[in-house]
């Protein structure tokens, strides 16, 4: 029984989808981990804070994801393409959240949540890490 997990575990890590969402997973909670550090110890401006947080989560969300999911070197060339995708992706985000004004803050959150990470990995894999 265990060894079949382990092989179904193993199996599961070597789509680079579930790598790249598990990588995303652990940057958001950096983010607001760094972000709500930032706010309690430092500043309680919100702006300041989501910068923060986002920095550090972009530099470990790009390490990790050039080295472990799209398995490339680091180069500053796929740093500025990684960057460009991540905020291109939260500008959409804020765009259709703004579109879907009347619904519900929740199946907005889902929807953003559920579309963009597959849009961005479709976006990374053939033009980031070409």
């Amino acid at each position: 029984m265990l060894q079949r997990a382990k092989v179904q575990t193993r199996k599961l890590f070597s789509y680079k989808i579930v790598r790249y969402g598990i990588v995303g997973g652990i940057s958001t909670g950096i983010h607001i981990g760094v972000a709500s550090l930032y706010i309690y110890f430092v500043n309680s401006s919100l702006l300041q804070s989501n910068i923060i947080g986002f920095i550090i989560a972009y530099i470990f969300s790009y390490l990790m994801q050039s080295k472990h999911v799209f398995g490339h070197e680091i180069s500053f060339s796929k740093a500025v393409k990684y960057f460009i995708v991540q905020f291109g992706s939260l500008l959409i985000s804020i765009m259709l959240s703004g579109l879907f004004e009347g619904y519900n803050s929740y199946i907005k959150t889902i929807l953003v949540v559920g579309f963009m990470p597959l849009v961005t990995f479709i976006v990374h894999k053939f033009w980031t890490f070409k």
